[in-house]
């Protein structure tokens, strides 16, 4: 909902004169964060009466996307940008790398201008010859592949050789080679996929409520390369994060030579990462985006991941999740460089909780769950607080050994009770629960809190790169904060956007609550978005990373995408993997009374649309007989201009068979429901109809097709956000969301289909075999609908 007021519109005003369309304008004030990130941008690089559109999507990713760390240097780069000494998004992106790791002590111009490429000027030569090199070193696969050739891979070849290219100058050439090598493109080059005919479904516009500008120079940096964000290793010497204190100090994060020379000496200067799920439920499509980050990063660096497991809270634990979770992240395509558990560390956390303590940084507390809520909101230090040392010791010793009760005292970190951070005020480090680990068995009555094991671990595995999503933004300074008391290697942090999805919800909670009380058919409910639910729906593992791909690796919050981006990547994928075939859903009888009862003409039908007739297995056999099967829906006994099924008196033609004409309706005994059709066809095929219909046929004479089961299934909430209604959001289900047609009709070829298996139904959409399937009783979930049916807009 776009606001009227007059702050609004003079919003809106100001974020034209800076070159975003109107559209962009008006989305942008829907999110009150980017509108104050952008206003303030605008006034501090002065160009309120206006600047060209190139500057204005600058200044916009600037509003965006900038490191929230490193505010103090946005004057210098707002300046390099409106002097265009900065003018592409990649020397942007080098920018907020290089400010997110300097601190205002370190900053150093010409370090700055080296590290951005100001001043550089890459000639249309200088791009010519990268581009005729790189086109020698891939002919051989251009050849091959001709126009399906994925151009993004030879435009991160150019930006890998010349990083401060005109990446508009860089595509043209590519453009230009790819057409003086090959050629115009042929039949076969524009025939798969269908490009224009699924054009509508794009769903290009549908971020209500996040302002994206999608005239920046292309490709993007996205579509280049994702993490070219992300610094080296050996630079982890540099300040990352300021942490502010109450009294005025400063802790500056940064590693010093000593500890990051030791720290390579280990890895060996490669990059590590980790993707550390709590096993407390399946993995949703956002953990698919967090996968693509972690494996993905350690993947194009040539380095390792971790699957951590984080399992400090033996209670919530289970096997079941654990075995899931190892086989989705091998479903996804990524291979760990080694399975760990936060448990496998659970002696060395206790040993630093213990020097934690020594050190004077930590304290047993005695204060109950609401005592220590009600002390945090009011930022009143725990009556034990200053305990001394020693005796701290001592009942952390108890603690371990089962000697306090539970609930009677936990061990608080000795952080800012004054801090501006809430999670600087004295976070828990370890509690008493009385309940064997999965893993550890009974070894520990006392277990390690996320936020003491999370860093702590992220540093004995030596990590180069802990990254997460946003709302975890807040706890960078408690993160740094104990690793500096623990004179510990400190990895590069950096927070990404979580990914929301409309129609549906992602937290675990309330999956859990609706898998627990039968709203859906358990986790991997085709309806749910979550990865064995989406699998189990015939979604393929390369769809799904093509969408997180697609979205990019931001910063920008507050952003919702809407599903059918994500149905686009699936028809993308399933138009080139997907074999045709013919269902019928709700079959309609039709007699064909000008061909022999006993007569059965078997003809070819395409497995795949650009078939070539020379090539057998692109095609299947269908029977054609006197009595075949048409959908209910394509029959209606009054024509019109604009309908193209079966009618009295039309014809119509059955694909890859004959034209047929109504002749005759047979009504059911209220004389208002349809019982079957008669019809003659055209042997000849002299008749050239509009309308082509999917059909089955009978085998032989009287023997029914195949039935099968075919399950619907719409999006599972009515809303865009159902997380917006609160406590109502259970009402927002859609009741429709699931719908079981038991009496369907498929061709006989179809009676061999594995559970899995994935087909597009002519005119209906893609299909996969879902695992209810039992012998001589197929099941089919559909994925997706050939079109979008959600809307034009997208809203």
């Amino acid at each position: 909902m776009v606001l009227k007021d007059d702050n609004s519109e003079k919003s809106i005003e100001l974020f034209l004169s800076i070159g975003l369309d109107e559209k962009t304008a008006r989305n942008t004030i829907n999110n009150n964060k980017v509108t104050a990130n952008l206003t303030a941008v605008i006034h501090e690089a002065a160009v309120t009466d206006g600047c060209d559109r190139n500057t204005g999507n600058l200044l916009y990713s600037v509003a965006t996307k900038y490191p929230a760390n490193a505010l103090v240097h946005r004057p210098t780069l707002l300046k390099y940008i409106v002097t265009s000494k900065i003018k592409t998004p990649a020397q942007l992106e080098a920018a907020f790398a290089f400010f997110a790791n300097t601190s205002s002590e370190d900053f150093k111009l010409n370090e700055f201008e080296e590290a951005c490429g100001v001043g550089i000027e890459v000639s249309p030569e200088d791009i010519e010859k990268a581009v005729k090199g790189i086109f020698e070193d891939n002919k051989k696969t251009i050849l091959e592949q001709r126009y399906r050739t994925n151009v993004g891979e030879l435009l991160g070849h150019v930006r890998k050789i010349l990083p401060w290219a005109d990446p508009k100058i860089v595509k043209k050439l590519i453009d230009e080679k790819m057409y003086e090598l090959l050629g115009e493109k042929t039949a076969a080059d524009n025939e798969k996929p269908t490009k224009k005919k699924e054009k509508k479904e794009k769903p290009t516009k549908v971020e209500e409520k996040k302002a994206v500008v999608e005239t920046t120079a292309e490709p993007s940096e996205e579509e280049l390369n994702p993490y070219t964000i992300f610094p080296q290793p050996e630079q982890n010497f540099m300040v990352h994060t300021e942490v502010f204190f109450s009294d005025g100090s400063i802790l500056r994060c940064s590693n010093t030579k000593e500890v990051l020379d030791k720290h390579l000496k280990v890895t060996g200067g490669k990059v590590y990462t980790r993707f550390p799920p709590e096993p407390n439920g399946y993995l949703h499509i956002g953990h698919a985006k967090a996968m693509f980050v972690d494996f993905g990063l350690a993947k194009e660096r040539g380095g390792c991941c971790y699957l951590r497991y984080d399992d400090t809270n033996p209670e919530a634990e289970k096997e079941e999740y654990i075995n899931h979770i190892e086989e989705i992240v091998s479903w996804m395509g990524w291979e760990p460089f080694k399975i760990t558990y936060t448990s496998d560390y659970f002696q060395e956390l206790y040993d630093l909780a213990v020097e934690l303590i020594r050190r004077g940084r930590a304290y047993v507390d005695h204060q109950t769950g609401d005592e220590i809520k009600e002390y945090r909101e009011k930022k009143m230090n725990s009556p034990w607080r200053d305990r001394p040392i020693e005796e701290s010791l001592k009942l952390f010793d108890e603690m371990r050994r089962g000697m306090i009760e539970e609930g009677k005292a936990t061990l608080r970190m000795k952080q800012d009770m004054q801090s501006d951070n809430f999670n600087m005020y004295d976070l828990i480090a370890y509690r008493i629960k009385f309940a064997p680990h999965p893993k550890a068995g009974d070894k520990w009555c006392i277990y390690p809190s996320y936020d003491y094991a999370h860093c702590t671990v992220d540093s004995l595995e030596n990590i180069t790169h802990s990254l997460c999503t946003l709302e975890f933004e807040t706890r960078r300074a408690p993160y740094y904060w104990l690793l500096h008391s623990l004179s510990l290697y400190m990895p590069y942090v950096w927070e990404y956007s979580r990914l929301n999805v409309t129609n549906t919800v992602m937290s675990k909670r309330k999956l859990n609550y609706i898998v627990t009380n039968k709203y859906v058919d358990g986790w991997d409910d085709p309806r749910l978005l979550t990865l064995s639910g989406l699998r189990r729906r015939g979604v393929t593992s390369t769809a799904i990373n093509a969408f997180v791909r697609g979205i990019g690796i931001t910063r920008s919050d507050g952003s919702m995408i809407h599903v059918s981006r994500l149905e686009h990547h699936i028809r993308e994928e399933l138009n080139k993997t997907a074999p045709r075939t013919m269902v019928v859903l709700n079959p309609l009888k039709v007699v064909i009374t000008n061909l022999e009862s006993d007569k059965v003409i078997e003809l070819d039908a395409k497995r795949w649309p650009d078939a070539q007739n020379d090539d057998p297995s692109a095609f299947y056999k269908v029977p054609f007989s006197r009595v075949v099967y048409i959908d209910q829906s394509d029959f209606r006994m009054k024509d019109s201009k604009d309908y193209y099924g079966l009618a009295p008196g039309k014809s119509i033609l059955l694909r890859y068979a004959f034209p047929i004409k109504c002749t005759n309706v047979v009504f059911a005994d209220d004389n208002e429901t349809v019982r079957e059709i008669h019809a003659e066809y055209d042997p000849e095929k002299k008749s050239k109809p509009k309308g082509v219909l999917h059909w089955v046929a009978e085998s032989s004479p009287g023997k029914e097709p195949i039935k099968v089961e075919v399950r619907l299934f719409e999006k599972l909430f009515n809303s865009e956000n159902p997380a917006e209604l609160n406590n109502d959001w259970l009402t927002d289900i859609n009741p429709n969301s699931k719908v079981v047609i038991s009496g369907a009709y498929a061709v006989s070829t179809l009676k061999d289909a594995a559970v899995g298996d994935r087909f597009q139904f002519e005119r209906l959409g893609y299909y996969a075999v879902d695992k209810d399937s039992e012998p001589g009783k197929l099941v089919f979930n559909r994925t997706v609908t050939l079109r979008d049916s959600y809307g034009k807009g997208g809203k």
